[in-house]
Formats: structure tokens, C-alpha cells, sequence
């Protein structure tokens, strides 16, 4: 799971996607490599915990409980881009150890849904980019296009880049991150023309998204 941004709905996405993996009769779960924008509160057994809203989210949609060190290997307090919070924070963000993660996790469960932190090439070191763990996983991409003005231009160039690495972009969800956005139908036709991949779903835009769990009548998967 990838955005043309940050901020796009990658999370709201992911978490429906649970859902309707689940609904078809799939076990499934969602992981986070990397969360940043952590918050500190006290776990069940009055241990300070790293809280993360998409990782929270990812648990409440997804039909297996899997060990929250697997679904989230590396997680950091600042709500920056994750290769300056593990530069911070004195760690190295090993995909080695990510990929690990997620074999484990497709052990447990028939779908596993990966969700990058930012977008295709938000930076996981000097090095290396969140591309360059879709890669290693070498996973089938979904994209989620935030929809509002800019989006034809950011998911086209996200989707060659995407194709560009060898990867397959197995379908897009269009997000309505702006109630406001003039021309939506438009631009979604426009979009429909040009990604040549197939439009999962549509979400609309919904007071409840970022909690990551929305009624249904926001939400149309068309698979």
C-alpha cells in the first residue's frame, strides 16, 4: 500500500481493505515496517508503549492478532520522515529485518497488507527508500490517490515509478481527502484513462477517516 503522499488515506484505505479481505472469508492482517509520530502511553502492564494511530487502526480491522513487533518492526516518537526519526533515535531501519517480519506474518494469515510510511520514495536512510522495501517484499502495489488538485500529476508519476522498479500496480483506490475538490468525477475519468490499473474502490471523504473505520456507505470496493 502506497500513496501520491503523505496524508492521502493510505491507513483508511488499508484498513477497509482488511475488512473486505475478511468479509470474503480471508484471514488477514495489515503491517506498518515504519510508524513515526508515535505517542507515549502506559501498556497493560504499566510498561511505557509507543502508541501509533495507524498501527492501532491496522489491529482494529485486521482478523488475525498478530505479535506487534512483526506488524510494526520500528516505530519513533517524532512525527517526521522516518529515516531522520531512526537517525535520531541512534537506529538502523534494516530491510532485512522488515521482509523477516512480513514472511512470518504470511504465515498466519492468507492476505498480509503492507503500508508504506509517505510516499513511493519517502526516504528509509541515506540509502534506501520506502521503493526499495516494496522491492524486497516484492509484493504486488496498490496505490492510494488522494484526490484533489495535483492528484493526476502525482499518480502518474507514482505509477511509473512503480513500474519502473519491476513491480506490478494491482489497482489504485481514489480517496476524497478534499470535499471541496472541483471536477472530482472528471478527474477520477481522467485517472481511469491514463493509470491503465484497475480502480479498486472509492472512499469518500468522512469526519471518521482518520479513526480509520467508516460506515459503509462511505466506502465502494468494486472487488
Amino acid at each position: 500500500m502506497t500513496g501520491t503522499d503523505t496524508e492521502v488515506g493510505k491507513t483508511v484505505a488499508t484498513c477497509q481493505l482488511l475488512r473486505a479481505f475478511t468479509a470474503g472469508g480471508l484471514s488477514s492482517v495489515g503491517m506498518k515496517p515504519v510508524a513515526s509520530g508515535c505517542e507515549l502511553i502506559v501498556g497493560p502492564h504499566d510498561e511505557p508503549y509507543m502508541w501509533n494511530a495507524d498501527v492501532a487502526g491496522h489491529a482494529s480491522a485486521s482478523s488475525v492478532k498478530a505479535d506487534p513487533q512483526l506488524v510494526n518492526p520500528y516505530r519513533f516518537m517524532p512525527p517526521v520522515a522516518p529515516h531522520l526519526a531512526a537517525r535520531e533515535a541512534g537506529i538502523e531501519i534494516s530491510l532485512t529485518h522488515i521482509e523477516d517480519c512480513c514472511r512470518q506474518l504470511q504465515q498466519q494469515a492468507n492476505v498480509v497488507l503492507v503500508e508504506g510510511a509517505g510516499g513511493w520514495l519517502a526516504p528509509l536512510d541515506d540509502h534506501a527508500f520506502m521503493a526499495d522495501l516494496a522491492i524486497a517484499l516484492g509484493f504486488p502495489v496498490i496505490l492510494v490517490v488522494g484526490m484533489r488538485l495535483g492528484c493526476i500529476n502525482h499518480a502518474l508519476l507514482t505509477a511509473q515509478a512503480i513500474r519502473a522498479s519491476g513491480l506490478v500496480l494491482a489497482g489504485w483506490v481514489a480517496n476524497r481527502v478534499d470535499p471541496q475538490m472541483a471536477r472530482y468525477e472528471e478527474n477520477l475519468a481522467t485517472l481511469q484513462n491514463t493509470l491503465n490499473a484497475p480502480l479498486i474502490g472509492q472512499i469518500a471523504h468522512h469526519p471518521e477517516a482518520e479513526k480509520g473505520s467508516l460506515p459503509a456507505e462511505a466506502v465502494a470496493f468494486l472487488v
